[in-house]
């Protein structure tokens, strides 16, 4: 495993540093290390999954976005030019203060479809899995950087160093966006065909239930609740007992996550989901998953009737 560097002490938060720096660190400056890289690259709108520090397939492709867009050689290796091409433009780090109001969301999560469908919402569990989604985080990463944390016993007030990481600002609503079926990527351009958001995404796991061709975005739709449809789901025992549809509630651990972008093909979608370190390592029944804060981010750039094209 690639280790992590260190975290340091950060001047942008709302709490002092723990620590002084121990050298001053000038920004903009290039990107050091895989951490770095896939941080740099989030903020530029180009994911490359829950941020881990490693370089895996994920991150290999969002290299390769960035080379391609850049006009830098495409190979997916964190080299030399792509390092002092990908800039890191202010720290790492933050500091993050768990509240009273993030303890009071937590709920268990059913696990029956019947018991979801009683759950006011489909929240966070625990405060770990809460941080880790609003830092796009892997839970490890987290883990990692707050080695004296018991997460068992967290209360408000409780400071926590997380990545100081956040999707753009969308300058313009996407043109157009491609989904490649051999790559389990999702991104979006300009009019001008220029990149714009760069997503892993899971497709589905039967190759007749993978749609080829021109698509249209059809509805668009934040934060959705779920219609849990029993014939959808035969492998279920469950659901092969229950005789009726059940409405599950919104929330970050609703089957499709906190968005949902319904295409012109009944019943397919490009959505977020409860699991974002299994996107493209996963396949789904037939809509295009993506982590929960990138499907957020796609929200603000799709528009009803935009062509999405999915690739071979």
């Amino acid at each position: 495993m690639v280790p992590v560097p260190a975290p340091r002490p950060v001047a942008r938060t709302n709490s002092a540093p723990t620590s002084a720096p121990t050298f001053p660190d000038i920004f903009p400056r290039p990107v050091r290390n895989a951490f770095e890289a896939q941080l740099a690259l989030a903020r530029l709108g180009i994911s490359s999954g829950s941020l881990d520090g490693l370089i895996g397939p994920q991150t290999q492709a969002a290299l390769r976005a960035f080379q391609q867009k850049e006009g830098l050689a495409v190979s997916g290796v964190l080299d030399l030019a792509t390092k002092e091409r990908l800039l890191l433009t202010a720290p790492p780090y933050t500091n993050y203060v768990v509240t009273s109001g993030d303890l009071a969301r937590l709920q268990p999560l059913s696990g029956t479809w019947l018991g979801k469908s009683r759950q006011t919402a489909l929240d966070f569990e625990t405060i770990l899995e809460l941080v880790a989604e609003k830092s796009l985080s892997h839970p490890n990463l987290i883990r990692r950087l707050n080695p004296s944390i018991d997460w068992n016993h967290l209360f408000a007030g409780t400071t926590l160093q997380i990545p100081d990481v956040a999707s753009p600002e969308p300058g313009v609503k996407a043109a157009f966006a491609t989904i490649s079926l051999s790559g389990k990527t999702l991104q979006a351009f300009d009019a001008n065909s220029n990149l714009i958001a760069h997503f892993p995404c899971s497709i589905a796991q039967r190759v007749e239930k993978r749609p080829v061709g021109e698509l249209h975005v059809a509805v668009v739709a934040p934060n959705p609740n779920y219609t849990f449809d029993p014939d959808v789901f035969p492998e279920s025992a469950e659901a092969r007992q229950l005789k009726t549809k059940l409405i599950v509630p919104p929330g970050p651990n609703n089957p499709v996550g906190v968005a949902w972008i319904g295409l012109d093909r009944p019943g397919y979608g490009i959505h977020g989901t409860p699991g974002p370190e299994q996107v493209g390592r996963t396949e789904s029944h037939g809509c295009f998953r993506l982590a929960n804060w990138n499907a957020k981010y796609l929200v603000q750039l799709a528009w009803v009737g935009m062509s999405v094209y999915v690739e071979p």
